[in-house]
């Protein structure tokens, strides 16, 4: 059997998206080939026709579906050809299908089935029956039912009562009534939750949906992922469906066609196989499909959450003194050198209930002046705001900035192989109060090490599909890598692990070779790594940079493919490429059209003369140093009307999550982002945005704040 190839993936993909088939081919042919999506989006824009990561990711996806559905045909054709039963016509509606709906909708009258109501009806001879209640012909349907009575029919009543099985599931492999009731389910369907008897009390967390009910078509995402959780915990009972009775009358409109007692049969057999096949069949598929978009909005805002938090800004390469707080255990100590190595830890106990301030203070005094220390990090944990508060009380003899870093996912790293690795001979309180300093330093290079679902940035994320969330995740986190770039000769194994192209093996054959070897001088040195060859190199070497190299470029995003567009206009401007990279005078005379050929064109052009403006430099923004409320510590302290500072630490799509200093994130719901209507809330704030907010309520027994945006102004 040979379905259609390749090439009618690309012309449906270019179709649904818009996008040239051409740019389309070319981009799942680069993937097929090995390509990743960061390379292909930075190095070969003409190819793509300067297509972005998303809309490469989206094609992916789609290959990948369309790809599927194939090999989906592969079995359903077959299936059907032993049946006997597969036409000419059959057969290319078949090959010719990409939608999986209607594919499944095809091969329903002919998918093998166990043992059911109108398969028993079958064998006891009672199809014939069924097909004159189909055809509505017969006017007098019970004496023919006579006929069919035997030592497994007793009587006439159980010989309609199987015809009509028989009817109802031909009906329910009917493809336009299967569309009716889709087309009833997305116009009318109604969730609706209901607590389960006598769980009420074990099932409070879910009390706004003991006696919910909503049209679906307005559920938000985040609803029916609760609804979904309550359900699953055995809380509570979810239906979705449409009214029955409308849907009944247009199928009876659409397919009685007679007023005999066939005819009754057949409006019988009609509801019958509604309620008991039909809906129950396109609920648990409409559920499903609710379900994937309920994921995948989901998992679109972990992702964008992680990519702002991954992408926040570094302090860079300065000494650091990192405190993990504490009250009874003390507060973890550590001091790091500027690459982040541990260069002294120890533990301090300024809180109850050894209450040790001027010793502390003094300690900590003493470490800055020892250690060179330009900046302080203080985990946002148990007892943060009274360690900041100790720490602003000392009056240091240089400059030293204090921030205020999240914790979060810090305990799973430092009880990880990963940490153990890094740090054999120290518990896990000092692990974590590293990790702390390095977040601060470069949180990019220190999160990448960390399960992205435990840094804690989504919503519902054990909910959704794990496999998509996790692949979705990997895939942030190779873009952010990707697009900061990584420095060949200090980064670790693990966020080498997800350089273009390199993945766990080869990242930890360059840190073995770097640590045999010595430093690499050049990006072509990396071809002398073990297994790390033409293709790998291709993919990987742009995104690898070379402080010190003695070809500038190789600290650069220019690849190596490339260097000889740069040298040519160098050359032709009679000067080195060192005078090109520093002279902005010279860059000007170049015109780009010049430099155009089959396979090199002016979107690469471009980003190679943007790259030669700003070497190396980091994308990220500068960090800010940010400051909680001086008199707010506990929820308590907090009054409605208050205005206060606060940091955004979590976004989802009922609002969004903010540390005013007090171990307790307020809310700011999605109605009080601003004073207009908010869709998305990633349209207002972004991950650990400064923001002034308005405390509308606090509910201590609950540990709720409600805080609001509106109407206040920002810094």
């Amino acid at each position: 059997m040979e379905l259609l190839n390749g090439s009618k993936h690309a012309e449906l993909i270019a179709a649904e998206l818009n996008i040239s088939n051409r740019a389309v081919a070319n981009t799942i042919k680069l993937l097929h080939d090995g390509a990743t999506i960061p390379f292909i989006s930075r190095y070969r824009k003409e190819m793509t026709g300067n297509l972005d990561e998303i809309q490469i990711t989206t094609i992916r996806d789609l290959s990948v579906k369309y790809t599927e559905l194939d090999k989906r045909k592969e079995t359903i054709l077959p299936t059907i050809e032993e049946q006997g039963k597969l036409t000419d016509e059959l057969r290319q509606r078949i090959v010719n299908c990409y939608n999986p709906t209607e594919l499944e909708d095809i091969y329903l009258p002919f998918k093998p089935k166990r043992r059911t109501r109108a398969t028993i009806a079958k064998g006891k001879g009672l199809e014939p029956l069924a097909l004159m209640i189909y055809k509505q012909q017969e006017r007098n349907i019970l004496d023919k039912a006579k006929g069919f009575l035997s030592d497994s029919v007793a009587d006439i009543d159980e010989a309609l009562a199987g015809a009509r099985d028989i009817v109802a599931e031909w009906i329910s492999e009917d493809e336009k009534i299967r569309n009716v009731t889709r087309r009833h389910f997305r116009k009318l369907a109604v969730i609706r939750s209901r607590a389960v008897k006598g769980k009420e009390v074990e099932g409070i967390k879910y009390s706004d949906y003991f006696a919910w009910e909503e049209e679906v078509r307005r559920c938000a995402s985040h609803r029916f992922l609760a609804m979904r959780r309550g359900q699953e915990e055995g809380f509570l009972r979810v239906s979705i469906n449409p009214p029955a009775e409308p849907v009944i009358e247009e199928l009876e409109r659409m397919f009685v066609r007679a007023n005999g007692e066939s005819a009754q049969q057949f409006r019988l057999a009609i509801a019958d196989s509604y309620k008991r096949l039909i809906e129950p069949s396109i609920e648990n598929e409409f559920t499903a499909e609710l379900k994937e978009k309920a994921d995948d909005e989901a998992i679109r805002v972990f992702a964008e959450n992680l990519r702002q938090l991954l992408l926040s800004p570094p302090l860079g390469q300065k000494r650091v003194l990192a405190i993990d707080p504490g009250y009874r255990t003390g507060c973890k100590v550590v001091c790091l050198d500027e690459q982040g190595n541990l260069l002294h830890n120890e533990t301090i106990f300024p809180h109850p209930p050894q209450s040790e301030q001027g010793k502390a203070m003094s300690k900590i005094s003493a470490l800055v002046d020892t250690y060179r220390i330009e900046a302080i990090a203080i985990g946002n944990g148990t007892a943060s705001r009274e360690t900041e508060a100790l720490i602003k009380r000392i009056r240091f003899s240089s400059d030293v900035k204090v921030f205020v870093v999240s914790e979060d996912g810090a305990s799973v790293y430092s009880a990880s192989s990963v940490a153990r690795e890094e740090f054999p001979e120290y518990d896990v309180t000092v692990r974590g109060a590293v990790s702390i300093g390095r977040r601060l330093m470069d949180p990019l290079a220190e999160l990448v090490k960390i399960d992205p679902k435990s840094i804690g940035v989504g919503q519902y994320q054990h909910d959704v599909d794990q496999t998509k969330l996790k692949g979705s995740l990997d895939q942030v986190v190779e873009s952010c890598v990707n697009h900061v770039g990584v420095y060949l000769n200090t980064a670790s194994k693990h966020l080498l692990t997800y350089v273009s192209g390199l993945g766990p093996q080869l990242a930890k054959n360059i840190v073995e070779y770097r640590s045999q070897y010595g430093v690499f001088l050049s990006r072509n040195d990396l071809k002398k790594v073990p297994r790390l060859g033409e293709k790998a190199f291709e993919q990987a070497a742009g995104f690898l940079r070379i402080a010190d190299a003695d070809n500038l470029l190789d600290n650069t995003a220019v690849h190596p493919e490339s260097y000889h567009i740069v040298e040519k206009m160098a050359a032709d401007l009679g000067c080195s490429v060192i005078d090109l990279i520093k002279n902005e005078e010279l860059r000007s005379k170049i015109k780009l059209e010049r430099y155009v050929t089959d396979t090199v064109g002016l979107p690469t052009l471009t980003d190679i003369m943007q790259e030669l403006s700003k070497p190396g430099r980091d994308p990220r923004k500068g960090i800010k140093v940010f400051e909680f409320a001086e008199s707010v510590f506990s929820i308590d302290d907090l009054k409605p009307g208050m205005v206060l500072p606060g940091i955004v630490t979590n976004i989802t799509n009922f609002g969004v999550f903010i540390d005013v200093g007090v171990k307790q994130d307020g809310l700011v719901h999605i109605s009080q982002l601003a004073n207009r209507y908010v869709s998305n809330p990633l349209d207002v704030v972004k991950l650990h945005q400064h923001v002034m907010v308005k405390v509308l309520d606090v509910d201590t027994a609950r540990k709720r704040i409600q805080l609001s945006l509106k109407d206040v102004e920002q810094k």
